[in-house]
C-alpha cells in the first residue's frame, strides 16, 4: 500500500474551534482504547527504566487537548515515575487552558503555540521530546527536520508514537463510522492511514537525518492494533 500524502479537515480553516473539540475528543477516545496512550506509557517507562531516572520533563509537540500525556503522567504516576509535561500546538485553539509566548522558558504542565519545526526552546530543554499521531502529518524532509529540533531540545531521547499504514488498517478505519459518529475524525482518520508511514520508511529517514551511530541506538516496535513506538536515543546513562 502505497503512502498518499493528502491535507487533513482538522488542520485546515474549515475546521471551526467547537469542531476541532469534537474531533479531538474522538482522537482521545482513540488513544484511549485503541493502543495510543498505552504506546507512549511504555516508551516512558522504558526511558526511566534505562537512565535510572524516576522524574522526567516532556515536551509534548501537536500536543492537541493535551489528554494522552496527562493520562500517561497519571498512569506511570502510580509506578513512581513524575512526568512534568509541556504542551505545544500550533493552534491556540487545540490547547487547554492557558497558554506560554514562546520565550522558551519551559514550566511544568504549560501550553506553548509554536511552530514544531522550530521548537521555541534552547538546546537540552527537556529530557524527552514526544508526539503522537503527529508524524504522518509531515512530509519525509520535514519529518527529518522535525526529529533533529526534536533532539536538539532534549537530553535523553524523541518518543514518537504513530499509526502504521496497512490496507486492514484502512479497512478497520472505513468500518468504524458507527464508534466515532463523527464525520471530520472519520474522514481524517481515512486520510491518516493512507498517509502514516511503515517502520521501514521512518527508519530510512532516520538514516538521512543522523549519524549511524544514532541509527543503531534508535528502537521502533510495532504496538497494538497497527500503532509504532519509536524511541530515538540521546543519551541512555545518566
Amino acid at each position: 500500500m502505497q503512502r498518499v500524502d493528502a491535507p487533513e479537515i482538522l488542520d485546515s480553516d474549515a475546521c471551526s474551534p467547537a469542531e476541532a473539540q469534537a474531533v479531538l475528543a474522538v482522537i482521545g477516545s482513540v488513544n484511549r482504547r485503541f493502543g495510543g496512550v498505552a504506546t507512549t506509557q511504555k516508551m516512558v517507562e522504558r526511558v526511566a527504566k534505562v537512565t535510572g531516572m524516576n522524574r522526567l520533563s516532556v515536551l509534548e509537540v501537536a500536543a492537541g487537548s493535551g489528554e494522552l500525556p496527562y493520562i500517561v503522567q497519571q498512569r506511570v504516576k502510580r509506578v513512581g515515575i513524575a512526568l512534568d509535561v509541556t504542551l505545544l500546538d500550533l493552534a491556540a485553539s487545540h490547547l487547554p487552558g492557558n497558554h506560554s509566548n514562546g520565550t522558551g522558558r519551559a514550566e511544568r504542565n504549560c501550553s506553548v503555540v509554536a511552530n514544531a519545526l522550530a521548537l521555541p526552546f534552547g538546546d537540552d530543554t527537556f529530557d524527552l521530546a514526544s508526539c503522537n499521531l503527529f508524524a504522518h502529518h509531515l512530509t519525509p524532509q520535514q519529518l527529518e527536520l522535525f526529529v533533529k529540533e526534536a533532539m536538539r531540545v532534549s537530553r535523553r531521547a524523541v518518543l514518537i508514537n504513530d499509526l502504521v499504514r496497512n490496507a486492514m488498517h484502512l479497512a478497520l478505519v472505513y468500518a468504524s463510522y458507527p464508534l466515532m459518529r463523527n464525520r471530520i475524525a472519520w474522514l481524517d482518520g481515512l486520510t491518516s492511514v493512507r498517509r502514516a508511514y511503515v517502520p521501514e520508511e521512518i527508519r530510512s529517514i532516520l538514516v538521512s537525518a543522523f549519524s549511524p551511530e544514532i541509527l543503531t541506538s534508535a528502537e521502533i516496535c510495532r504496538e497494538f492494533l497497527y500503532r509504532m513506538g519509536v524511541i530515538v536515543w540521546k543519551t541512555r546513562g545518566q
